[in-house]
């Protein structure tokens, strides 16, 4: 399966009613700042360079945030702090990712997230996640020149542990997720990374320079395989 066919999946699906009546509610009813906008308001696919060798792997879209535009960590604060540290690293084009169409092109890296609709309070069920699983296990499948994951927050982590061992790969002890943890999963290396949500940023729990150096030691896992492709 092609990643533009798992991206079609991603985009037709409505397995969870709580997710969808939420994503909906949200587009129906946005804060000031954003009327008059046409909300994406569907599950949101993945988003970059069919050649990744990086894979970027967050919570789930925001509800005014790619919920809104259509594509992933794209018009919110977390979205500001992600592809700032992708440009920085020469994986992202610009350091700004305002909407769909606003010229961002990824390069060597694609940025999807465990959970494919917007949730309540951003918090899926297990339920919820599990019926998103499966997507991130063709995405896996179908980027075949990746060899590293940075995971974005422990939600992230597990998702990504799940998402292998339907693949096969079972690692023991599980590996623990932390920022800047660090798992061989068969020939993926992941990465652990706070997540760039506000409650991190603004706490300073999460700085510009830890997400750097996270972004910087998934990289260096791609040093090792050979040369960058840009």
């Amino acid at each position: 399966m092609s990643i533009e066919e798992v991206s079609a999946r991603v985009v037709a699906c409505r397995r969870c009613p709580r997710l969808v009546d939420w994503r909906e509610a949200a587009a129906a009813d946005p804060p000031k700042r954003y009327r008059g906008e046409r909300y994406w308001a569907r599950p949101v696919p993945g988003f970059g360079d069919a050649r990744a060798r990086l894979i970027v792997v967050g919570l789930a879209p925001a509800a005014h945030g790619a919920n809104r535009t259509g594509r992933m960590f794209t018009g919110d604060r977390s979205g500001d702090w992600l592809y700032r540290a992708l440009h920085r690293a020469g994986f992202a084009s610009r350091p700004t990712s305002t909407s769909a169409d606003d010229g961002l092109i990824l390069r060597d890296c694609y940025v999807t997230a465990l959970v494919r609709c917007a949730p309540p309070a951003n918090k899926p069920s297990p339920a919820e996640r599990d019926n998103c699983i499966g997507f991130l296990v063709g995405e896996l499948i179908s980027l075949e020149r990746a060899r590293a994951i940075l995971a974005l927050g422990a939600f992230a982590w597990d998702g990504v542990l799940r998402a292998v061992a339907e693949l096969g790969i079972l690692v023991r002890p599980k590996p623990r997720f932390g920022h800047g943890a660090v798992a061989t999963l068969g020939h993926w290396r992941l990465v652990g990374s706070y997540h760039p949500s506000q409650q991190n940023t603004f706490t300073g729990r999460l700085t510009e320079a830890m997400l750097d150096a996270a972004v910087g030691e998934a990289a260096s896992g791609l040093a090792r395989g050979g040369p960058r492709v840009v």
